[in-house]
């Protein structure tokens, strides 16, 4: 599973660097309109990803996450082949916002990985395979820049969708899924979507952990469109490129690198309290951000940023593999990818907005201000329900 998510992230971040480039070269289209649309066709994926990532979920529970896995990728590398043919934007538009029905593969294949996953483990073995997804994640780009610049960018996507379809192939012949009814006599072997709700709705814990998880991606995705243009600022524009892969590239080492760890220290002391630690801990590496004066500043906060936000991912799904049934396991899950899927819609556009209002500076405080807060609500909730992380301990 490991491979299969290296594979799937390093082949869909590849094309991320130069897609914009690729609309650009579409037509004879003027730059505001490139950017407009650029910002459309990226984000297109998640709306039509938050719609169904609940829906595949309960579909796993039903019939095996394995099974949604293969469809997944292969639906994946179908949207990526045609995109290489691609002749106009909407053809273009439509393919991504086809591709966003099969984007949860990396969500799914944790649900799969939680629930064969021994529960005083969950946090270790989660942080080491996301480790998987963070190595592609940091490969991706520079292949990808690099394939484009030698074969052109209609090939590269045709290349990618060979290796998006390699996890199809790596998850139908090498994973083999042990169905997991129940794990307590009193469970159900089966959940409808209303008892679902009930549940997340009755626990007030799993809940906060769930809605964290979208004010994590706002947060972290509001950076994401100016962090380019704020190293311009900070180094000017020699290497701008290269720079700015260095600043995108740090956080991502700081996760690869403390992923696993977290993982494993939150499965001894309790998978919220840890939870509560990294909001704060990610909260005022953002602050002095704002203030620095050269790129290698920048730098050194990115991988410290990366240090936190890489061990809230692991965390919050082993406390969901704690809190949720096995038979609704992928259901819930699949509700948490959607709300994850929604702050990576609302961060971009928020973080563009402050920016061109206030300043960089601004995006900096309002994303710390909303780290902070969450760790505050969610110290409060733990602190009203001390039964559920209690219960969220290894056994």
């Amino acid at each position: 599973m490991w491979f299969a998510n290296f594979f799937i992230a390093g082949s869909i971040t590849m094309v991320l660097p130069f897609l914009s480039l690729y609309i650009d070269e579409l037509g004879d289209f003027s730059s505001s309109f490139v950017q407009t649309w650029s910002g459309l066709v990226f984000g297109i994926t998640f709306v039509t990803a938050f719609i169904f990532s609940p829906i595949w979920g309960r579909i796993g529970d039903r019939y095996g996450r394995r099974n949604i896995l293969i469809v997944s990728a292969t639906g994946l590398a179908l949207s990526v082949l045609l995109m290489g043919f691609a002749t106009t934007v909407w053809q273009l538009f439509l393919l991504r916002l086809f591709m966003g029905i099969f984007t949860g593969f990396i969500p799914m294949s944790q649900a799969l990985i939680a629930t064969q996953t021994p529960k005083r483990i969950a946090g270790q073995v989660l942080g080491t395979l996301q480790t998987g997804s963070i190595t592609g994640s940091l490969l991706g780009p520079l292949l990808g820049g690099f394939i484009a610049d030698s074969i052109g960018y209609g090939t590269t996507f045709q290349f990618v969708s060979i290796t998006v379809f390699l996890s199809a192939f790596i998850v139908f012949f090498g994973i083999h899924e042990q169905k997991v009814e129940k794990e307590d006599e009193k469970e159900k072997s089966s959940y409808s979507s209303r008892e679902v709700i009930q549940h997340i709705v009755k626990q007030p814990v799993l809940l906060m952990v769930m809605i964290v998880s979208m004010f994590v991606q706002i947060a972290h995705f509001s950076i994401q469109p100016i962090l380019s243009l704020y190293v311009g600022e900070l180094h000017g524009p020699a290497n701008l490129a290269l720079f700015s892969g260095i600043a995108f590239s740090a956080a991502g080492l700081g996760n690869l690198l403390m992923a696993r760890r977290w993982g494993r220290i939150a499965d001894r002391k309790g998978y919220v309290k840890i939870l509560v630690f990294l909001l704060f801990m990610a909260g005022i590496v953002y602050i002095p951000a704002a203030f620095v004066t050269n790129i290698w500043q920048l730098v050194a906060l990115r991988f410290l940023l990366g240090v936190s936000i890489g061990g809230i991912i692991p965390v919050r799904t082993a406390y969901i593999r704690q809190e949720a049934p096995v038979a609704m396991q992928g259901e819930v899950l699949g509700y948490n990818t959607s709300l994850r899927f929604l702050g990576n819609i609302i961060g971009p556009a928020m973080g563009g907005m402050l920016s061109g209002l206030y300043g960089f500076s601004a995006v900096f405080f309002v994303t710390s201000g909303l780290l902070i807060l969450c760790g505050a609500v969610m110290f409060m909730t733990m602190y009203k329900n001390p039964q559920s992380v209690r219960h969220a301990h290894s056994v």
